[in-house]
């Protein structure tokens, strides 16, 4: 009996000071190789994984002290995978936290104002943090990964500064460009003025995609819209060159000719009537209000003057003479 006693006695000692020395070993300081010390821990990865991950690295040298803590904790299986940075010391257990909070580190993929659908799915395949999912895609087949309705994914992603964690897929990128250009565009179709000649809120982004070619100087943007909302109300065909540019796609070389202007396409709007089929580019914000909250202006004509800004004329002589006036100066 005197000997089991002993026995229970020094194993409780053990134990004791075993809980000493771990409750000190896990929140001490963990040794980085470098400050800062980033890593990765890709999807899948369970802790005890992740534990021999940072102990080959030299950050923990007791790997399963980590896995001990972490079922002490009662937070084995909630780990988030991403990249994360270590900027200075960190014990263990600040280190789970770390690992459970998910706190990643991001990176990051821009979509700028007046790009096409092109542009925007050559910046996702050459991105090297993006997984490409759609690469192989048709433009239909994505539309449908993403919830879209549309036919054509032209001028349907809000142009912006998207962050994800390194690995991210392009699908979700494109979901929420796509739903963030949803929100923008029924909010401002909802505050808009009162008879517009336009029907939806899709007819407003082709519009919005036409004001932002067109547009060299934040000033002119909401009386550029007036002009084209006031062709659209007398019947005027818009006359606007980024939209035969557009059509003309690879066709076109840098120079618009005449007989760009007189030879019949979808989206030539010399010879066709009203609104193109899609909108041509990706609109900002403000080319969509100005769309939808024009300048009042009774001017159907403007032409760049070369230095960003436009001119402006309520009849086609004065429109004659601005033309031939800016155009000898670029000339």
């Amino acid at each position: 009996m005197r000997t089991l006693k002993r026995l229970i006695f020094y194993i409780l000692m053990m134990a004791v000071l075993f809980a000493g020395w771990l409750y000190l070993h896990v929140h001490s300081d963990v040794s980085l190789p470098e400050i800062p010390y980033e890593f990765t821990i890709e999807s899948g990865s369970n802790l005890k994984q992740v534990s021999q991950q940072l102990a080959d690295a030299g950050v923990l040298v007791h790997p399963w002290s980590l896995i001990m803590l972490s079922r002490y904790m009662g937070n084995e299986s909630a780990i988030k995978a991403g990249d994360y940075k270590l900027t200075g010391d960190i014990s263990q257990v600040a280190l789970l936290e770390y690992l459970i909070k998910g706190d990643v580190s991001q990176t990051e993929v821009k979509f700028l104002e007046g790009w096409t659908f092109a542009q925007i799915r050559n910046i996702l395949n050459q991105h090297p943090d993006i997984q490409n999912n759609t690469s192989d895609l048709s433009e239909q087949e994505i539309l449908q990964l993403i919830g879209a309705e549309e036919t054509a994914a032209e001028g349907l992603f809000f142009p912006d500064t998207y962050y994800f964690v390194k690995g991210g897929s392009d699908v979700e990128i494109l979901r929420r460009a796509y739903l963030t250009m949803q929100a923008h565009l029924h909010s401002t179709w909802d505050a808009r003025q009162e008879s517009l000649p336009i029907d939806t809120p899709y007819d407003a982004l082709i519009l919005a995609s036409i004001i932002e070619k067109e547009t060299g100087l934040e000033s002119d943007r909401a009386e550029i819209a007036g002009v084209f909302i006031n062709r659209l109300r007398i019947g005027m065909r818009l006359q606007t060159d980024p939209t035969i540019i557009y059509g003309m796609g690879d066709r076109f070389d840098g120079n618009l000719r005449k007989k760009d202007l007189q030879t019949d396409q979808a989206y030539n709007t010399y010879t066709r009537a009203g609104l193109p089929p899609t909108p041509i580019a990706m609109p900002g914000l403000s080319s969509i209000q100005a769309a939808l909250n024009p300048a009042e202006t009774k001017a159907i004509y403007f032409v760049a003057k070369g230095n960003g800004e436009s001119q402006f004329s309520t009849n086609l002589a004065d429109h004659n003479r601005a033309v031939n006036k800016y155009q000898r100066q670029q000339k």
